[in-house]
């Protein structure tokens, strides 16, 4: 059970849409962390090249997050996809064997019946 499950539609939302944003924070600083670490090693730059640099890779790991983000999402919704299928289609067939069960008991009471 996820601490969602109980929460009204509108709060839902609202707790994704939070989630939304710190999980982009998190990303923006780790871009941030990440281009720091890479101009470290970049003795040689000016101070203005080197910060020119930092953002440039800043924004490039941020979009490659977000591509990998979109990716995963576009996965796991093909993915909800294929699940949903397969369910359907296992619980249309406990539905015909249920069915079944219960015609081929019915069955079997009336031939008793008649015998009797």
């Amino acid at each position: 059970m996820t601490a969602m499950e109980g929460l009204p539609v509108d709060l839902r939302a609202f707790h994704n849409e939070v989630e939304g944003h710190l999980l982009a924070a998190a990303a923006r600083e780790e871009s941030r962390r990440a281009a720091a670490r890479f101009t470290a090693g970049l003795d040689g730059l000016p101070e203005a090249q080197r910060a020119q640099v930092e953002r440039q890779f800043a924004a490039e790991h941020l979009a490659l997050a977000r591509a990998s983000w979109q990716r995963t999402a576009r996965r796991g919704e093909e993915l909800r996809g294929e699940y949903e299928t397969v369910y359907r289609t296992l619980r249309a067939r406990l539905l015909a064997g249920l069915l079944l069960g219960v015609a081929l008991l019915v069955a079997v009471d009336v031939v008793v019946l008649a015998s009797v």
